[in-house]
């Protein structure tokens, strides 16, 4: 299914459940579905270890196009407060970086923190939305 079949579907979710629900639909909802969770590729060689004790659960990401990316033409880097972290996975990324090319608005945040993991690809986990 495209995103807009799904968006479309998920606002008419919407004022199904106000009408069922008593409450009438406003245009002002603020409506997020989530797109993805995944962990943060590549934070290793990037700004994460020693901005880690500053970032908190539920903290705003900021997400970046790269389609000149050498490595990957549909690279989406991921950042914290102007810092570059690391990227979406490169077996992840499609979905999110179609919606950016289409200009779809996207949102982030951090799901999980876990700053002594040995394995870099368990530090950091993050979910991603599409604003409806």
């Amino acid at each position: 299914m495209r995103l807009r079949q799904i968006e479309l579907a998920a606002l008419l979710c919407c004022f199904v459940s106000a009408a069922v629900f008593g409450e009438p639909p406003t245009t002002q909802a603020h409506i997020r579905m989530l797109v993805q969770s995944s962990p943060l590729a590549g934070s290793q060689f990037h700004a994460l270890a020693s901005l880690h004790a500053n970032m908190q659960l539920g903290d705003a990401l900021t997400l970046v196009r790269e389609p000149e990316n050498p490595h990957d033409a549909k690279a989406v880097r991921v950042e914290w407060q102007g810092h570059k972290l690391g990227y979406i996975p490169r077996k992840e990324n499609r979905v999110v970086a179609a919606a950016m090319d289409r200009g779809e608005t996207l949102g982030a945040r951090i799901s999980r923190l876990q700053a002594n993991a040995k394995d870099p690809w368990q530090r950091l986990e993050f979910e991603v939305w599409l604003e409806l």
